[in-house]
């Protein structure tokens, strides 16, 4: 599980970074990856990244406002010509359908696919043997949503070493175990799965946060998240104008951080005036004065989703 980032600019493009999008990788969870927003020109970063849109499952947008947005018709039309024949599943706020309606039908795109479009207010939108989706509304200018994605926890491992010292090799038996039913070997010795099973392995948890002011809504979503991505349109010394145009600052990210408890953060939705890494510099520490394990986003970059376990917590 890999976070990568495809746009990372509030409002409008500019030479050094596109507007909002990114990827989160589920190539070893489910030969996938899912996609959270797509401003104008997603599809240029895409053909410049290893993604691959074929393998594109779903697609969560936060709100409807342009640089999350305008690049969606695009991506979907040209999904088709990159391979992609497997079923897409389009995922936002009401009024989605009738962009999407009316965007492609008024060009008359031609999509080879199933494509499925989920309009939601929040809740549970998204649920199978092995992951869930929940959304939560923020506070901004129009409706905005965080989205909090679960990772379901797998079973443990058997342990193999002790099976050996029961004198059991590979096999049919160690399949049974793992199902959980317990065996009784060739020379009468019952082994119990619950005794030779490793503790389950934790899912992990990973909240993308549209654009938001600081909110109440913030809270139940990121709470106790392996990696949280949030916005940090301004630094704190512009706190006002982040209020008054509904966003957020570095530090005020970093607040919600460690108030919900997780283990890492990435800043993302930077304002253009920012033209440089060395320019956000500020803002990285700011926030990394109120929580640690923050890390600024970069455009074509990945960011590994660690699986947080007892004794090596990152926010510890």
């Amino acid at each position: 599980m890999e976070i990568y980032f495809l746009g990372t600019n509030a409002g409008v493009p500019t030479l050094q970074r596109n507007v909002t999008s990114v990827a989160l990788r589920l190539l070893e969870e489910r030969r996938t990856f899912w996609m959270f927003d797509c401003g104008e020109g997603t599809q240029h970063q895409v053909l410049r990244s290893p993604l691959r849109l074929g393998k594109l499952e779903k697609l969560f947008i936060t709100h409807l406002h342009g640089d999350h947005l305008f690049g969606l018709p695009g991506l979907i039309s040209s999904r088709g010509y990159q391979g992609g024949t497997s079923p897409l599943t389009v995922y936002g706020p009401p009024g989605l359908k009738a962009y999407l309606d009316i965007s492609l039908s008024v060009s008359q795109s031609r999509i080879p696919y199933k494509l499925e479009i989920v309009e939601h207010s929040g809740g549970l939108i998204f649920e199978d043997e092995t992951f869930k989706v929940e959304a939560g509304l923020l506070e901004h200018r129009i409706d905005s949503y965080g989205y909090r994605v679960t990772e379901k926890d797998s079973p443990g491992n058997l342990n193999t070493e002790l099976l050996k010292s029961y004198g059991l090799k590979p096999g049919p038996l160690y399949g049974r175990l793992k199902k959980g039913e317990d065996i009784t070997t060739d020379e009468g010795v019952l082994i119990r799965a619950a005794e030779v099973i490793h503790a389950p392995k934790r899912g992990r948890i990973v909240v993308i946060l549209g654009d938001t002011r600081p909110c109440a809504g913030s809270l139940p979503l990121a709470q106790d998240a392996d990696l949280i991505i949030h916005e940090a349109t301004f630094a704190h010394e512009l706190a006002e104008m982040a209020h008054q145009y509904h966003h957020s600052t570095a530090r005020q990210a970093a607040e919600l951080a460690r108030d919900a408890g997780g283990a890492e953060l990435l800043l993302t939705h930077f304002s253009s005036r920012y033209t440089s890494q060395e320019e956000l510099a500020p803002l990285l520490k700011e926030a990394q004065e109120i929580f640690p394990n923050t890390l600024l986003a970069e455009e074509f970059c990945t960011f590994p989703v660690y699986r947080r376990t007892p004794g090596n917590d990152p926010g510890e």
